[in-house]
C-alpha cells in the first residue's frame, strides 16, 4: 500500500477533516491553537456530545449493525576510577544510560551510580555491587505491580515505571468479536536505595492510562500517559440480534453517556504505602488544565504528570490534551509529544476523493520550571515519525524528520521524507522551513541531529546517508549524500567528525545479510565517506532498535553491542578502524546455555554486562571474564481467580471480566 501526503499544510488539514468528519484543521493557525475547557461542565458537554456519535448496542465504538465494527476515530492501524573519596562521576568513572540529550535521563531496564547497579528482570528489582571486579548481589525486591518495568535513578530515589492493563479474552456472554476491556494503568513505585542491601518501597502511585514514556531532569520526572475513553461505563449488550433488541440496547447505551458525570472522562490516581491500600482517588488533571484540538481527535487524554522525587510521588503539576500520545522527546527545557492522525484509503473507484495519508501532530510543553509544565503550542508535519530521534530542538527551533509511508506498509515509489523546522509562536508550532524528496521511494531508518547538522539514513536497496545543514532554519539544505549497500539503524557521534552506525548489510536485492558496524567520516559535509565496515554475520542487534543497548566508551574507544546472545566489543578509531576486541557471553544451568545479553556498561576498569540471569564483569582492556553475580530465579507462576497465572504479581494471562 502507498500513502501519499502532500508537503502542504492544507492537505494535512484534509486528513484531519476526513478523520473527524467535521472541522478542518491544517498546519497553520487553527492546528496550533488548542481550545481550553473553561470548567468541568464545559468538558462534560463536549465529551458527551462527541462520544454519543460512537455509541451503539455494544457500547462505545461499535456500530448499530454488528459488533466489532470500524476502529474509533483517531486510532492507528494495527575508564579508570578516580582515586579520591568523591562519588563516581558519570562519563568519567562510569557510563550511564545512552540518552539523546545530555542532562535529560531516560528510563531503562538498568541504572547505576558507579558503585551499585540496579536491574529489573523477571518482575524483580536486583541491586548488585559493581564497585570492584567481582560483582555481588546485594538485594532483590519483588515488584508486585505492572509489567514492562523501567527505571530512573536520582540520588537515593529509584523510580520504577510499570505498565498495566490489556484487552482480555472474549467474554462468553458477548458476541465472538467483543473483548472485555481492562483499563490501562501506569504504576510508579518509589524505592529508597540509600542502603542498597535493604531496598525499601516508600510509596506507589497508580494512575489511569497507559504509561508512554518519561524523562528526568534534576529531581523532576515528567511522565507522559495516554488514557482512553471511559471503558467502565455501565453499557449493556443486546439480548438478541433482532432490530428491536439492537435499537433498545443502543438507546440504553446512549442514555448511559448522556447521564455520565465529568469524572467519567478524567483519569485518576491513587497513592499507597506498603501495607496500606490506597483509599482515596484524586483527579490526575483538573478540568481547566485540559485542552482539545479544534478538530475531534478522540476522547482519550494525553497527560503530562510532573513529580519531584525529592518530595515524593504526589504530583506537583499536570496538564492534558484530548488526544493520544505516541512519541516523546525532551530537551533540557522542553517536552514534545507527537501522535499520528490517520485517514483510511479511498475506494479505488473514486480516485478523486481525498487521498489516504497520515499527518503527525506535535505538541510542545515548556518544562524549564521544575514545578510546572506549560503547553506552548502544536503543529503538524506530513507523514509519520520513526522514533524520538526524528525530533530535536536546537536554539529554540524544533527539527523534525518524517516519512510519508509507514514502515509496516512497505516503501512506495512515491514515498518521500521531509525535514521540517518549526518554532513556537503565538500559541502554535509554526513551520519555519522544509525540504522534501529525501530518499524518494525509501523510508527513514535512522536520524541524528548534532548541533546545526542533521544526518538522515533512508533505505530501500541502498543506503543514502544525507547530511543536512540546518544553521538557517528557514532554508535547510542537503549538503551531501553517501550511497552504500545496506543501512544504519542507529547513528552515534564519537568525536573527530566521525559517526558510528549500527545496522544491516544487504545483498544486491536489498535482503538483509546480518548486522554491520560502519565508521563514517563527516568532516566534509558535502562528501561524507565510509572509512571502515565490520560485519558480524547473520543476526540482529538490539542496538538497532533500542539505543539504550548501545555502549561507546570514549576514553578507550570501546564499542560494545549485543548480538546473537552475546556482547561483541570493538576498538574504534580513525587510524585503526573497527577492530574486534573480544566477546562476552552469559551461561546458566547445567547445560550452560547461552543467555541474551541486554545491556553493557563501563564501571571503573571493568565492563559490566547484564542479562535476565545476572551480571558479569569483564576486563575493560581485554574483555576477559572477571566475575559473575546471578539473579534469583523468578517465582513460580500461580493461578489467579478467573483463569490465567501471575508471576510476582504481574498477570501474564489476564482473567476475563
Amino acid at each position: 500500500m502507498t500513502l501519499v501526503v502532500a508537503a502542504s499544510a492544507a492537505l494535512a488539514g484534509t486528513a484531519e477533516h476526513a478523520l473527524a468528519g467535521g472541522d478542518r484543521v491544517g498546519a497553520g493557525t487553527k492546528a496550533g491553537r488548542l481550545v481550553a475547557f473553561r470548567s468541568c461542565g464545559d468538558l462534560l458537554v463536549y465529551a458527551r456530545s462527541q462520544a454519543i456519535r460512537f455509541v451503539g448496542p455494544y457500547g462505545f465504538g461499535r456500530p448499530a449493525s454488528a459488533p466489532g465494527g470500524p476502529r474509533r476515530a483517531g486510532a492507528p492501524t494495527p575508564g579508570v576510577a578516580t582515586a579520591t573519596g568523591a562519588p563516581p562521576q558519570e562519563g568519567v568513572d562510569y557510563s550511564g544510560t545512552n540518552v539523546q540529550e545530555q542532562g535529560v535521563d531516560e528510563p531503562d531496564i538498568v541504572k547505576t551510580n558507579g558503585t551499585t547497579l540496579y536491574a529489573v528482570s523477571n518482575g524483580m528489582l536486583n541491586a548488585v555491587d559493581v564497585s570492584g571486579p567481582q560483582p555481588r548481589l546485594l538485594a532483590t525486591l519483588q515488584l508486585d505491580s505492572g509489567w514492562s518495568h523501567e527505571l530512573l535513578l536520582q540520588g537515593r530515589h529509584l523510580l520504577v515505571l510499570s505498565r498495566g492493563g490489556y484487552w482480555a479474552e472474549p467474554l462468553p456472554a458477548l458476541p465472538a468479536r467483543m473483548f472485555a476491556p481492562v483499563p490501562s494503568q501506569s504504576v510508579l513505585t518509589e524505592v529508597d536505595v540509600a542502603n542498597p542491601k535493604a531496598l525499601t518501597i516508600v510509596q506507589t502511585l497508580t494512575l489511569d492510562g497507559a504509561y508512554v514514556d518519561a524523562r528526568l531532569v534534576g529531581s523532576t520526572v515528567r511522565v507522559v500517559s495516554s488514557s482512553q475513553v471511559p471503558q467502565l461505563l455501565p453499557y449493556v449488550t443486546p439480548t438478541a440480534t433482532t432490530a428491536g433488541a439492537l435499537a433498545a440496547a443502543g438507546a440504553r447505551n446512549r442514555a448511559v453517556v448522556t447521564s455520565s458525570g465529568y469524572k467519567s472522562w478524567l483519569p485518576f490516581y491513587r497513592i499507597s504505602r506498603p501495607g496500606q491500600a490506597a483509599t482515596t482517588s484524586h483527579a490526575l488533571v483538573q478540568c481547566r488544565n485540559v485542552r482539545r484540538p479544534v478538530a475531534f481527535s478522540g476522547l482519550g487524554l494525553l497527560t503530562v504528570l510532573t513529580v519531584d522525587l525529592d518530595k515524593g510521588l504526589t504530583p506537583v503539576d499536570s496538564v492534558a490534551i484530548m488526544t493520544d500520545a505516541r512519541t516523546v522527546y525532551a530537551s533540557p527545557e522542553s517536552l514534545y509529544v507527537a501522535t499520528e492522525r490517520w485517514v483510511d484509503r479511498p475506494d479505488p473507484a473514486t480516485p478523486t476523493e481525498a487521498k489516504s495519508g497520515v499527518t503527525t501532530i506535535i505538541y510542545k510543553f515548556d518544562s524549564s520550571d521544575p514545578a510546572r509544565t506549560v503547553y506552548r503550542g502544536s503543529g503538524s508535519v506530513p507523514g509519520y515519525l520513526l522514533s524520538q530521534w526524528s525530533l530535536s530542538e536546537f536554539l529554540g527551533v524544533l527539527r523534525v524528520v518524517s516519512t510519508e509511508t509507514p514502515a509496516w506498509w512497505g516503501a512506495g515509489s512515491d514515498s518521500q521524507s521531509y525535514l521540517t523546522t518549526l518554532r513556537a509562536s503565538d500559541g502554535a508550532l509554526t513551520q519555519v522551513g522544509q525540504i522534501g524528496a529525501l530518499g524518494r521511494g525509501d523510508r527513514v531508518y535512522a536520524v541524528r541531529f548534532i548541533g546545526s547538522v542533521g544526518y538522515v539514513v533512508t533505505f530501500r536497496q541502498v543506503d543514502p546517508l544525507y547530511t543536512v545543514d540546518i544553521s538557517d532554519p528557514p532554508r535547510p539544505r542537503v549538503l551531501g549524500e553517501l550511497t552504500i549497500p545496506g543501512y544504519s539503524a542507529y547513528l552515534h557521534p564519537i568525536g573527530d567528525s566521525l559517526l558510528l552506525g549500527v545496522g544491516q548489510d544487504v545483498d544486491a536485492q536489498g535482503h538483509p545479510l546480518g548486522t554491520q558496524v560502519s565508521l563514517f567520516d563527516v568532516s566534509d559535509l558535502t562528501h561524507p565517506t565510509r572509512l571502515y565496515q565490520a560485519t558480524l554475520g547473520p543476526g540482529w542487534s538490539e542496538a538497532e532498535a533500542d539505543h539504550h543497548a548501545f555502549l561507546y566508551w570514549p576514553p578507550t574507544g570501546l564499542l560494545v553491542i549485543p548480538f546473537d546472545q552475546r556482547a561483541v566489543g570493538f576498538r574504534v578509531s580513525r587510524a585503526s578502524g573497527i577492530a574486534q576486541a573480544g566477546q562476552i557471553t552469559h551461561t546458566a544451568g547445567a547445560l550452560g546455555g547461552a543467555l541474551t545479553i541486554r545491556r553493557s556498561l563501563v564501571v571503573g576498569s571493568t565492563v559490566v554486562t547484564v542479562s535476565d540471569a545476572g551480571v558479569k564483569t569483564s576486563s575493560l582492556s581485554s574483555l576477559a571474564d572477571q566475575g559473575w553475580a546471578a539473579f534469583p530465579a523468578p517465582p513460580q507462576p500461580k493461578p489467579v481467580p478467573g483463569g490465567g497465572v501471575t508471576s510476582g504479581g504481574s498477570t501474564t494471562a489476564p482473567p476475563t471480566r
